[in-house]
């Protein structure tokens, strides 16, 4: 990548977008007024049939508008958010909140009749539809970054480890949409440089900018570049039409922990502790019994069937019990469908040679010790079943990090052991990024995000995940 570029190359602040930003922007809208009209159809129709009045088909036809005025209001239509991040989903659910405590305060400040009946089915059906078409349009514009088009040219300004752990982390996810097009890196002080070892300057990163033509900027943590220093790099980047993101150097922790607040004249960066115990983790514990009760209970006759077969299909008991290491370091009883032939763990020793795991945790594609039945059940995690078991038992969770062994425990570094603050998980972030396929080092990173910014929220995505990762069936063997 190019690194520093001398000069100022003056360029007129950009007046026009980019044509993806454009066409997303009009298919948003023209989504959000379908499913405006597609919900005010379905409440009228369900509330008074084909008898409608003409009150109610004027508000009918003011409503769709109303839903566009509204997402706009809640920055729905802001290019920053298309295609990454939850806020484009979060400006929907505030535009669908917002709007029926509009139409509510309206019909009571002018005593219009409106049926209660009928915005409460048109505004959620709105709502559900809207949410629906614009995952469809993400899910458009994810297919389109994976072939490299509709990126954002990303100038990544920093000194060489933070610059390149910044680079590492804004490519990793094409589906995001940044592409890193040059660095930008302080000067080494050699003869002819005006500046000394170690400094950033302003008109080098600008220099950059007009040289590569980019869409944002990306600043990794620099006490060289803080304070009024970045205060006026904003300021010279806002009249190119440039994005400015700064990365506060807490790569793994985001959402709910961190925040900006004013303190003593200055806006600080607040980073809460994380929540590990107390009323939070109450609710996950009642939430994962209640949800692994009605597993069981639905799939019960999937259970008795696996049982018969793994019974049927081999010698040997039908659960293969291990011991797992849980919350707090304590050891338990974790519980699977046996997958493998009962002599599994005496040639286990011969194998090792031809891991096709990492380090750490042994895994072989054409595990000769694997049954017939065992390769099916595990492609799709059937095995994994009986854990729901340890779930009502209180072992285990249902979304947590990956429950280690104990020869595994004993070769954690430090900061590894913060996996055991809270329970592992039948299914967790390791679960839906690669499964098997993943490196010890990804395996126990993945794991402490899980822990650092744990919310109610990531455990249902990390579940919707998980139904998709386990159907297709990647990187379990």
């Amino acid at each position: 990548m190019p690194n520093e570029v001398p000069a100022i190359v003056p360029r007129s602040a950009r007046l026009t977008e980019p044509q993806w930003v454009c066409v997303y922007r009009w298919a948003a809208l023209g989504g959000d007024l379908l499913a405006g009209v597609m919900g005010v159809s379905i409440a009228l129709l369900t509330r008074f049939g084909y008898q409608v009045g003409t009150t109610y088909l004027l508000f009918g036809s003011l409503l769709p508008l109303a839903w566009v005025a509204a997402v706009a209001l809640s920055r729905g239509y802001e290019p920053r958010f298309f295609g990454a991040g939850p806020d484009e989903f979060r400006s929907i659910l505030r535009s669908g909140v917002g709007l029926t405590a509009f139409v509510a305060v309206a019909s009571y400040a002018t005593k219009s009749e409106i049926a209660r009946g009928f915005v409460v089915l048109a505004i959620p059906a709105t709502v559900v539809l809207a949410l629906l078409l614009r995952y469809g349009l993400r899910k458009d514009l994810s297919r389109h970054r994976q072939r490299g088009r509709c990126m954002r040219r990303v100038l990544v300004v920093g000194r060489n480890s933070q610059a390149e752990t910044l680079s590492e982390h804004l490519e990793k996810r094409p589906s995001d949409g940044f592409r890193v097009v040059a660095t930008c890196r302080p000067r080494d002080g050699r003869p002819g440089d005006s500046l000394g070892p170690d400094e950033l300057d302003e008109s080098d990163i600008m220099s950059a900018v007009d040289r590569h033509d980019v869409d944002v900027v990306a600043v990794a943590a620099d006490p060289e570049l803080a304070g009024q220093s970045l205060r006026r790099l904003s300021w010279a980047l806002e009249q190119r039409g440039v994005e400015l993101i700064v990365s506060p150097g807490i790569i793994e922790v985001a959402g709910p922990r961190i925040s900006v607040r004013p303190v003593a004249g200055l806006s600080l960066l607040h980073l809460e502790r994380p929540s590990v115990s107390g009323g939070p983790h109450l609710l996950k514990s009642v939430f994962d019994r209640v949800v692994a009760l009605g597993l069981v209970i639905v799939a019960a006759p999937l259970l008795l069937g696996l049982a018969l077969a793994v019974k049927l299909s081999s010698r040997g008991p039908v659960l293969f019990r291990q011991s797992r290491v849980g919350r707090s370091g304590v050891e338990f009883s974790m519980l699977k469908f046996r997958s493998m032939y009962v002599d599994a763990e005496q040639r286990l020793g011969d194998l090792h040679a031809l891991s096709d795991g990492n380090a750490v945790m042994f895994k072989m594609r054409d595990d000769p010790r694997v049954t017939p039945l065992g390769r099916i059940i595990r492609r799709f995690s059937m095995d994994e079943l009986p854990q729901l078991i340890n779930v009502l038992r209180g072992e285990m969770s249902l979304v947590g990090p990956r429950p280690p062994l104990p020869q595994e425990v004993a070769l954690y570094a430090a900061d590894d052991t913060r996996r055991m603050l809270v329970k592992p998980g039948l299914t967790g972030l390791w679960q839906v990024s690669g499964r098997s396929d993943l490196s010890w080092e990804e395996s126990v990173r993945l794991d402490l995000r899980y822990v650092d910014n744990w919310s109610m929220t990531l455990d249902l995505l990390i579940l919707w995940k998980t139904f998709r990762a386990v159907f297709r069936g990647s990187g379990a063997y």
